[in-house]
């Protein structure tokens, strides 16, 4: 028995590890070719690189345009992660502290949402706003993120509120404030760590998506930077070595935020799966 319980904790780590290493291996290969050359690239691409060198990633910096694509990318994601937190956040509390027979209809409508893939309506979804003249927009692109992304929020915005006592409402309610200002005073900081959780969920989604802004943004000055990758695809080739030094400075940004939020992430959602 004593030897088992040695065993088992030693294979279970052991496991763990092969299972990190399984999902950090496709992010090291990219690192690794980044730093050589297309060539290289396809006669060892799971060989070490020999020198270390930077020319992909200057290369990558202006064939990408990389400034025009960040700043896009960095309004498109702060603007629309802005307005999904506050609007679910709102929402939520709306449909917990007032229990009015629409607010259920509306949440049930909410989550039925969730189940309904966004390939089903990108097609009509396409046609609509061309039709009406409203593609290549930014604008228009942080409608569609506001109408995907408020959802998630608000279902997990919900089940976070409940768990706050309504006493704390109600104190300040009796010293005369006002339900907005007791909102944004006691409820929201209350709710920081589902608020952090879901500031890096949604950066993800909307920093990484491809497909949607593909579908709304078709100048090139409108282009994120995920868009700005598809630049090393030519007709009948792909320059390989730029384009992992493209991807790496794409991740760079929302890594940063991740390491920065992760105890408050970590949090989040321990908190989550207490209530």
């Amino acid at each position: 028995m004593n030897a088992n319980r040695r065993i088992l904790p030693g294979l279970r780590t052991g496991f763990l590890y092969l299972l990190l290493l399984a999902f950090l291996t496709p992010f090291l290969l990219i690192i690794m070719n980044s730093f050589k050359t297309t060539q290289q690239f396809f006669e060892s691409p799971l060989s070490l690189p020999t020198t270390i060198n930077f020319k992909n990633y200057a290369s990558a910096f202006e064939n990408m345009d990389f400034m025009q694509g960040f700043m896009n990318s960095l309004i498109i994601t702060g603007i629309s992660v802005t307005i999904i937190i506050i609007f679910s956040a709102m929402t939520g509390y709306l449909f917990v502290r007032y229990k009015w027979k629409v607010n259920s209809i509306f949440f049930f409508i909410m989550l039925a949402s969730m189940a309904l893939p966004f390939q089903v309506l990108m097609i009509p979804m396409v046609m609509l706003y061309g039709n009406m003249g409203l593609l290549n927009t930014k604008l228009t692109l942080l409608f569609m993120y506001l109408g995907f992304g408020v959802p998630f929020g608000v279902f997990t915005f919900h089940g976070f509120i409940k768990g706050i006592p309504y006493e704390l409402e109600e104190s300040a309610f009796i010293e005369g404030s006002t339900t907005l200002r007791t909102f944004f005073s006691i409820v929201l900081p209350l709710l920081k760590p589902v608020f952090v959780t879901l500031l890096v969920l949604d950066v993800l989604w909307i920093w990484n998506d491809y497909l949607l802004p593909s579908l709304v943004l078709l100048s090139p000055d409108q282009k994120t930077l995920p868009l700005s990758t598809y630049t090393f695809f030519s007709s009948y080739s792909v320059d390989y070595a730029p384009l992992m030094a493209g991807l790496i400075m794409t991740i760079i940004p929302v890594l940063i935020i991740y390491l920065f939020l992760q105890k408050q992430i970590i949090k989040g959602i321990t908190e989550g799966a207490l209530k």
